[in-house]
């Protein structure tokens, strides 16, 4: 090394704050969602709370709106092949790999958060289970806020929802969405926009949040409040990148993953009225007091979906229902 390169590096490590040191392990961290959502707010304070807990010495890169190039269907494999060392991961199209990630989104079976955190915790050693039989390990849960219907109309009866060419975000909504008369697509988030853009469906079924992250305003004028589902992203991280680390930075991994767990939950109800004043600013119309009998034909509609889901998980999918309902 020349003197002036030594020189430099004597600079760099002067400059660092107090009880700071060089990131020693770098990691990229991928989310198809957009960096305004809910989601990445929960990656930012992870990733925040790391470096503080840790001096810098684990430094994270978000890539946000699929911009590392894996969709949230690809991400499983991914982060369990070491192609990616951590992810948050939409587990709805990971349904085909083990039915428990379709638990989540069960139509009309989780629509607050309160019920949602109840589920996430009913079934969370399952969840557990699967990471850590796709060598990853579980961080924590993100929830979406509940889940309506985005379009270029009220779409609050029958006559509204047949035949509509409406997104969905895994099986269980395309089988409910059908059985409703619409016409559903189950598409990956990274697609709904150019899907949108060119005619090739009408309507997204999604949250306000998920929505106003990608400014459907531009494409539609509708949102109709039907409290689907909250569905869940969740963060894991490959089992060998965890094993390899040190003990005390597993213990500060942890923490982080708990603060920003608490961080989400507590915000995401909150976040509803925020995006609909978003929603509202920006022209929408929010269609909200649907009728029961509306809503109650809906949830007939979701009654094959969440019988399919217990056909596959039987007396293991039968063991938390009935633990979530009491």
């Amino acid at each position: 090394m020349s003197m002036l390169h030594k020189a430099l590096a004597g600079l760099a490590l002067a400059i660092l704050p107090f009880g700071a040191s060089a990131a020693e392990i770098k990691w990229d961290m991928a989310n198809e969602y957009n960096d305004t959502s809910i989601h990445a707010e929960g990656d930012r304070l992870f990733s925040s709370k790391l470096a503080e807990m840790t001096g810098g010495a684990i430094e994270i890169t978000h890539h946000f709106g699929g911009s590392i190039g894996f969709k949230s269907k690809d991400q499983l494999d991914a982060v369990g092949d070491g192609a990616l060392p951590i992810a948050n991961t939409y587990v709805g199209p990971l349904g085909g790999i083990d039915p428990m990630f379709l638990l989540p989104s069960l139509p009309f079976l989780a629509k607050t958060a309160e019920e949602a955190r109840r589920l996430l915790d009913v079934a969370r050693a399952d969840y557990e289970a699967i990471f850590a039989a796709n060598n990853q390990k579980l961080l924590w849960a993100s929830p979406w806020p509940p889940s309506g219907i985005w379009a270029k109309k009220p779409v609050d009866s029958d006559a509204a929802i047949t035949n509509l060419k409406i997104r969905t975000y895994d099986a269980n909504g395309t089988i409910t969405l059908q059985q409703a008369g619409a016409a559903p697509i189950q598409l990956s988030w990274a697609d709904v926009v150019p899907q949108l853009s060119t005619g090739g469906i009408d309507a997204v079924l999604t949250s306000a949040e998920g929505g106003t992250n990608a400014k459907f305003w531009e494409h539609l004028s509708h949102f109709t409040e039907v409290n689907y589902a909250m569905p869940l992203n969740m963060i894991h991280i490959n089992l060998d990148t965890w094993n390899d680390l040190s003990a005390a930075h597993q213990a500060a991994v942890l923490d982080a993953a708990k603060a920003a767990e608490d961080y989400v939950w507590e915000k995401v109800e909150a976040r509803v009225a925020q995006n609909y004043a978003d929603m509202k600013a920006a022209g929408m119309t929010v269609v909200t007091g649907v009728s029961d009998d509306y809503l109650a034909e809906l949830n007939a509609a979701g009654s094959q979906a969440r019988e399919e889901w217990l056909a596959k998980t039987g007396a293991k999918g039968e063991a938390i229902l009935q633990a979530f309902n009491n």
